[in-house]
């Protein structure tokens, strides 16, 4: 069922929000609740006050959900609209990633294989040190775990991780980990400006290897 309506409440930790139908009582139990990856909106993110267009569908006994959340004005040719959206197992419809995270796959999908061949090349050459070169791998566990525990710390209303500390984890190797964090727990994902701010320690954690390994001779 096609509906338009306003974000009314959004939490940008966690990455989910709801929406309310335009003329809903707003004391009645009406709210829709909505996840970041149902939300299309290009480069521009959920907010509370949004006006949205959306499909409600109903899920075993867990409520209604809003589908294909997006703003009135967004346009999208490239996507198919939600009448045609494929189907999960159980029948809901499933929404396709946001454009931001299709790039972000394609981005990973080259990066993550010429990293591995560098590191390889580099230990061959001795420009890395082996034991350096196989410890990269333990940086992106790292990089998880703190992602992990900084969302497991947001549910509970716990003590939580700085991003300043999440972005150094990223920096010094474990930015393959934290993708995957954030891909996988779906934190930090719908953040714009955090997202910037990881892609700008990927670019450095490149600059300077490449940096590194350009004034390193073989051995």
């Amino acid at each position: 069922m096609n509906k338009q309506g306003t974000i009314v409440r959004w939490d940008d930790e966690r990455g989910f929000g709801f929406v309310r139908a335009a003329g809903a009582d707003a004391g009645a139990n009406t709210d829709v609740f909505f996840h970041i990856r149902d939300f299309r909106g290009g480069s521009t993110g959920p907010s509370e006050g949004l006006d949205v267009r959306y499909e409600e569908i109903h899920v075993g006994g867990k409520g209604p959900r809003a589908m294909a959340v997006a703003p009135l004005d967004y346009v999208d040719p490239r996507r198919p609209l939600p009448a045609e959206l494929p189907r999960r197992r159980d029948g809901s419809k499933r929404a396709p990633p946001p454009p931001h995270v299709l790039a972000e796959m394609r981005a990973m999908g080259l990066l993550v294989p010429a990293y591995i061949v560098l590191l390889v090349w580099a230990a061959w050459t001795q420009r890395l040190l082996v034991p350096v070169v196989l410890s990269v791998p333990l940086l992106s566990v790292l990089a998880f775990y703190l992602y992990w525990r900084d969302k497991f710390a947001a549910q509970r209303g716990a003590r939580r991780t700085p991003e300043a500390v999440l972005h150094v984890a990223s920096l010094i190797g474990g930015w393959p980990g934290a993708w995957l964090a954030r891909r996988l727990l779906r934190h930090k994902s719908a953040k714009e400006e955090f997202r910037k701010v990881y892609w700008a320690t990927v670019v450095l954690h490149w600059a300077l290897l490449a940096l590194w390994l350009y004034s390193t001779p073989a051995r």
